[in-house]
């Protein structure tokens, strides 16, 4: 008799393991089919660039932006999916080597400096050292025309030193923390000409509050690739070319270059080839 309970209360246990065990299958196939919809991808953008990457109470715009958000597609990933992380100019390396993002799409020039350091994918596009002046100034029609002008950069930027020590020695340098101080320094009289990347200074152009006011030198003063950073060794190399090939050709590509750079009147190069780097 004695027997015959503790048969009955361990079948009794047994029925109740069964159950739990199938409750758990289940759950393990909701988690695993969920695991698979909760993937994340990190991906470095800038937030404070307009027209290129930038974080707004909406989410996050730009060029860089939508060229991050092709390839993630393409790599599997929903826009959902995505987890956009600040990469700061001189944190952009050290983020890639940590692992702290899987990839950096942030005006990010590729320099052989820099190769040593982290891997490209790309180029995904051709940018330039310009000048932004204002629509009404005629007397800026060459880098030389920079000579005694007001010519300004962001604190700790190289683009104005490098006129006033190549183009146009006499250019009165001045430095302002942000490009946004420049701009309004520009639109203010204070200073004659804002210099960096073409494509920051479209996408700074390309605001509602400056459209009009504002045009590209097009003196295309150096060549600035810009490439998608990865770790070291990284198998996601070869992906994500063929994920910006594929932009290129489908149209994507140039979409988003008008939709991003248009109102500035911005005179883009052709897509670069892949691994096509200009000196």
């Amino acid at each position: 008799m004695k027997l015959r309970k503790v048969t009955a209360a361990s079948a009794t246990v047994f029925a109740l393991a069964l159950t739990a065990t199938a409750c758990g299958s289940d759950d393990g196939n909701d988690s695993g089919s969920s695991g698979g919809d909760n993937k994340k991808i990190t991906i470095g953008i800038k937030f404070d660039q307009p027209g290129l990457g930038q974080k707004t109470p909406q989410g996050y715009s730009g060029f860089d932006v939508d060229v991050a958000t092709y390839v993630a597609k393409k790599l599997g990933y929903t826009e959902d999916q995505i987890e956009w992380k600040e990469s700061k100019s001189a944190d952009r390396e050290t983020m890639l080597q940590r692992g702290d993002v899987d990839f950096i799409a942030a005006t990010y020039s590729i320099t052989p400096e820099r190769q040593e350091k982290v891997d490209f994918a790309g180029p995904y596009l051709l940018a330039h050292q310009d000048v932004l002046i204002r629509a009404d100034d005629d007397s800026i029609k060459s880098p030389e025309d920079l000579n005694s002008k007001k010519l300004c950069s962001v604190t700790g930027s190289t683009s104005a030193q490098n006129v006033k020590e190549k183009l146009a020695p006499k250019a009165q340098l001045q430095e302002y923390p942000t490009y946004s101080a420049c701009l309004t320094g520009l639109q203010n009289k204070a200073i004659d000409a804002l210099t960096t990347d073409d494509s920051i200074l479209a996408g700074y152009a390309s605001q509602s509050q400056f459209k009009g006011k504002f045009k590209l030198g097009g003196f295309k003063m150096t060549n600035e690739n810009y490439g998608i950073g990865i770790k070291k060794g990284s198998d996601l190399k070869a992906k994500i070319n063929e994920a910006l090939e594929a932009m290129v050709a489908d149209g994507a590509w140039e979409k988003a270059v008008k939709d991003n750079f248009g109102p500035a009147n911005y005179q883009n190069e052709p897509a670069p080839k892949i691994g096509d780097i200009k000196s």
